[in-house]
This record gives C-alpha cells, sequence and structure tokens, in this order.
C-alpha cells in the first residue's frame, strides 16, 4: 500500500453491510465524516493506513480477508448460481465472475437476489404441481383468473339482466314475478326448518323457501339469484364454457359465480347503477339504500362497470376474516396482491375489525412508488337471530390514486397525511425499516446484529 491509499469501495460497502451499519454509524466508529464513508465505497477517495488502522481496531477486521480475496463466499454462490442448467449455453470463466463480484458487488447481489427469487417460484410450482393445486388443479384459483381475465364484467348478462330486471318491476317485484312467471310462491320459513339452508326450491310444493332470519338485502339477492339459475341458464353455461375449465368443481363454482353476479344485475341493473355511481360519487352506503342492497353486495357490483364504453373506475375488492383468510377477490383494477402468503399488516383492511362498520379511508403507495386508494370496512353475515352465529368480515375497494378525486372519501377529509408506504407482501416488500415485517424478504441475507440492532425484525441492507 503506498501513502496515498488504495481503492477498496466496493470491499468497504460490502464490509459496513456485513455488519449491519449505516454509513453514519461507520463514520462515527472512525471518526470520519459521512460523506467520506461514502466517498470511499465509490472510489472516489482511497482508503489510507489510517483508516485501515481505525476499521481493524473498531471491526476486528482482519485484513488478509478485507484484502484482494474479499468476497469468497460471495463468489462462491454466484459460482454456483452460474452452473445452473438455464446458463448452460453461456461461456463464464472463474476470474469474470470474480471481476463481476470485485468491482460491480451491487450487480452480483442483484443476481442472487433475483435467482433465489425465481428458484423459490420454481420450488413453489412443483409443490402445487405435487399436490394438484396449480391454477387448473384448484378450482376456486382458476374460477379467480377467469374472472380476472375479464375484468368481473360480462355484458352480456348484464343486457339480459337489465331487460328482466324491467319486468320484475312491472310485476311489482320479485316474489310477485315468481308467482306471475314460474307459478312459485316465495314462503319465509325458520331456520330449524330450513335445516341448514338458506334457500331451497321445492318443485313438487310449488314453494320457494328463504330462511327468515336472513335481512331484507340478502332475501332479495337470494330470490334475484335463483331467478338468475331458472331463465339464465343457457347464457351461464356459455359463458362457463369459455372458461375452459379442467374440473367439475371449478366449472360449477363459476357457474355458481356468474349466477351471483346476474342476481346483482337484476338489483342493480347495469345502466341504472353506472348513472347513480356517478351522481353519489361512489357512496357505498347511500347507493345501498337506493338499491335496497348491502354494503359488500353494493361494493362487488362496483366492480363489475367496464362495459366497453360505458366503464366506470376500475377496482379490485377483497374479502378476510379476522385471520386474513381471503374468501373473495376481485379484480378489474391493476392492484397487485399476493395470491399466497399473508398480505401487508398496515394496510387499513387488517385492522377495521377494531372500528366495526366505520369505513376507513386510506393513501396507500407501494415500493416501486404506485400509489392507490382504499376503502374498507367490516361487514356480517348470519345471525338473525338470538344465538345465532354471525361471521364478521372486512371488506376493502381500492383504485388508483388518480381515481380518487371521483370519490365522496377522498374528500371529507381531503389527502392530508402521507401514504401509507405499504408492500404486497413481506416475502415480496424490500423495504428495510418496516418494525411490522414477520419474515425476510427473498434474495435478502440477514444481516448480523452483533454491532447493530435494528428496529426492524430483520437487518439486511438498504443501500
Amino acid at each position: 500500500m503506498d501513502k496515498h491509499g488504495v481503492y477498496l469501495g466496493p470491499r468497504l460497502r460490502r464490509l459496513r453491510r456485513d455488519l449491519g451499519l449505516t454509513q453514519a454509524d461507520m463514520a462515527a466508529d472512525l471518526e470520519i465524516s459521512p460523506s467520506y464513508i461514502a466517498l470511499m465505497e465509490r472510489n472516489q477517495r482511497p482508503v489510507t493506513a489510517e483508516t485501515l488502522l481505525r476499521l481493524a481496531k473498531a471491526y476486528k477486521v482482519d485484513f488478509s480477508d478485507f484484502g484482494e480475496q474479499t468476497g469468497p463466499d460471495q463468489i462462491a454462490r454466484l459460482q454456483t448460481v452460474m452452473r445452473d442448467p438455464i446458463f448452460a449455453d453461456i461461456d463464464l470463466v472463474p476470474l469474470e465472475i470474480g471481476d463481476v463480484v470485485h468491482s460491480f458487488p451491487g450487480v452480483a447481489e442483484a443476481m442472487l437476489r433475483l435467482y433465489t427469487a425465481y428458484k423459490e417460484e420454481q420450488f413453489a410450482l412443483a409443490d402445487q404441481r405435487q399436490e394438484g393445486v396449480g391454477a387448473s388443479g384448484d378450482p376456486v384459483a382458476a374460477v379467480r383468473s377467469f374472472l380476472s381475465a375479464r375484468r368481473n364484467c360480462f355484458p352480456v348478462l348484464d343486457a339480459a339482466a337489465e331487460k328482466l330486471s324491467t319486468k320484475v318491476a312491472e310485476a311489482g317485484g320479485l316474489p310477485d314475478y315468481f308467482k306471475q312467471r314460474h307459478q312459485l310462491r316465495v314462503r319465509r320459513l325458520p331456520s330449524e326448518v330450513m335445516a341448514g339452508s338458506l334457500r331451497r326450491l321445492d318443485w313438487h310444493r310449488k314453494d320457494l323457501l328463504l330462511d327468515d332470519t336472513l335481512d331484507a338485502a340478502s332475501q332479495n339477492f337470494q330470490l334475484a339469484q335463483q331467478l338468475a339459475y331458472l331463465e339464465f341458464d343457457q347464457e351461464i353455461r356459455n359463458v362457463t364454457q369459455e372458461g375452459n375449465f379442467e374440473t367439475e368443481s371449478a366449472r360449477r363454482l363459476a357457474h355458481r359465480a356468474l349466477a351471483a353476479y346476474c342476481a346483482a344485475a337484476i338489483i342493480m341493473p347495469y345502466a341504472v347503477f353506472a348513472k347513480a355511481v356517478e351522481t353519489r360519487h361512489y357512496d357505498i352506503e347511500a347507493l345501498s339504500r337506493q338499491f335496497g342492497t348491502s354494503f359488500e353486495q353494493t361494493a362487488h357490483r362496483l366492480t363489475t362497470l367496464q362495459k366497453p364504453g360505458h366503464e366506470r373506475i376500475p377496482f379490485f375488492f377483497i374479502r378476510v376474516d379476522v385471520a386474513g383468510n381471503v374468501s373473495k377477490r376481485l379484480n378489474s383494477g391493476n392492484f397487485p396482491f399476493a395470491r399466497h402468503g399473508g398480505g401487508c399488516p398496515l394496510w387499513s383492511v387488517h385492522q377495521v375489525f377494531t372500528t366495526p362498520r366505520k369505513v376507513a379511508t386510506q393513501w396507500l403507495e407501494l415500493p416501486d412508488g404506485q400509489r392507490f386508494f382504499s376503502i374498507a370496512r367490516t361487514v356480517s353475515s348470519g345471525g338473525g337471530a338470538f344465538g345465532a352465529p354471525r361471521v364478521e368480515r372486512a371488506i376493502a375497494l381500492v383504485c388508483e390514486a388518480h381515481h380518487a378525486e371521483r370519490l365522496i372519501y377522498s374528500r371529507h377529509p381531503p389527502q392530508a397525511a402521507p401514504p401509507t408506504p405499504i408492500g404486497i407482501a413481506c416475502r415480496l416488500c424490500h423495504r428495510p425499516t418496516c418494525t411490522s415485517r414477520s419474515e425476510p424478504p427473498i434474495g435478502r441475507q440477514i444481516l448480523p446484529d452483533d454491532y447493530r440492532r435494528t428496529e426492524a425484525p430483520f437487518g439486511f441492507s438498504d443501500s
């Protein structure tokens, strides 16, 4: 080493990262400025003999490892990666790999993270294939993909439902229409008589039976769904066939989902509902009162308004229970959501259980800078009588931030606080300072805490 020092920027940066230190931390330990640390790491200043001595004293560094042979572990890891069959046609010699690690440690680290993510995805797909729960084997996943590919919008069914809705209104309502058109009498019976059924069609007695503990919105929806089965069976089958489902379970789930779609379209006809949506500025509760629907039914219907030429705001919809299990997911927008694993605990949909039936609004920002606006609230099903079990869930509607000005929820109050930084899921989120993290992100090595313990549960490099 000459009197002016040597340029060891990448190795100095790696040492700092391995120790779990920030540039300010290291600067304080070495009694120099953070800006000088930054210059040395960028090879814009040499590491002098005096600085090396301070490093040795502060961190007990063995400079036989810190010199030209720094990074043997990373070199070995990268060499292992490059032996993967996917790189078989690329001529990579060990010397070149060493040069990359020494001269471009950031590029080497990026390669290792990407490869780790790639392998984990490969293992996950292999597990799915072994267990028969891939997109084709899992009926729920298959139906979700089918709905998502069509942005949860089926204009053919909407058109048929609008015509039927007019006939229902002329007949005086759903019960009267059933009586006039199908000679069916609508009856409401106690739960113990229904024996676990919410709705049952008794052709022998010409009765359509409903559990009398259902509220008015649920009764209307059940009637409308039964009407869809009776009058739109062929239309629903035609649309279902477009899904090319590989299992009978997936086909049946799709058939049921489309019947529910028709039910919502009968109660909330597209043209009338789309106009009301704009008039009421997407006020879900006000729309619920106007159409006699529940908060969840109305929110669900908002995701379907993507008829060509008559589109409304594209929303992402999700329903979760208190444990975070997803029981419904619809996507007419482009909000990214992890299909496997838990969601981000910083998203208010996981927190509204503490404030039942109160709408929570939230501005969200993903690590890549995308911004969204979220509306979340609890909803319930069941109950209706003393001792009857009730299920509490939370739902959320999310749209891109630039649509939010059209929503009444973004005006009262207007955006004041900065957006909440969230991730898709902990394994896919690389925010280093998140204290709500439950597991480290893929492709990142955990830093030791010998010299520094971060507030976050896992320490990993942030620069």
